[in-house]
């Protein structure tokens, strides 16, 4: 009995382990207006970089202006989208269209309007970065920004290309 038990607790231990995390089935708005299901990102087929961001965080448009400097080079080399999710509500929405033309950011941008791939990603704060293989699997997460993150995360991109 014992052994039995043993047994079935490994086995259940190694498909924790192992299992591959993926992304939560969410509804979010492209700057059009349109719905889109954010378990559709992760089926381009590409390294993809969620970050999710808002107009009113500092710390979040660093980030975001610190990958634009090395987006062109990390598409020609790795094949990646990075795919920029607005938390704003609907009182700050209204500045994103300007805010991402200003900053000449080339990303696709979303909107989470009601929270709902935020929460169902549990991210309880931005920045939040969260890095999905060509598989579509969540492959690394990183909450918050200082300088040099941006070539953390470029080192990371580079271990799933290999």
């Amino acid at each position: 009995m014992k052994k039995t038990f043993l047994f079935v607790f490994a086995c259940l231990l190694a498909t924790s382990v192992f299992a591959q995390k993926s992304l939560p089935s969410a509804n979010v708005k492209t700057l059009q207006g349109q719905s889109l299901n954010v378990q559709d990102l992760g089926k381009s087929g590409k390294i993809t970089v969620i970050s999710f961001w808002a107009t009113w965080c500092s710390p979040c448009k660093k980030e975001l202006d610190a990958i634009k400097d090395y987006y062109g080079e990390w598409q020609d080399k790795y094949g990646v989208e990075l795919v920029a999710v607005s938390v704003d509500d609907a009182r700050t929405a209204a500045k994103i269209p300007a805010m991402i033309e200003e900053k000449g950011w080339e990303y696709r941008v979303l909107h989470d309007a009601n929270k709902e791939f935020q929460m169902a990603a549990n991210v309880a704060s931005v920045p939040h970065t969260i890095l999905l293989d060509a598989s579509g699997n969540v492959v690394f997460e990183h909450v918050g920004y200082s300088p040099g993150d941006e070539l953390e995360l470029e080192e990371q991109i580079k271990a799933i290309k290999k």
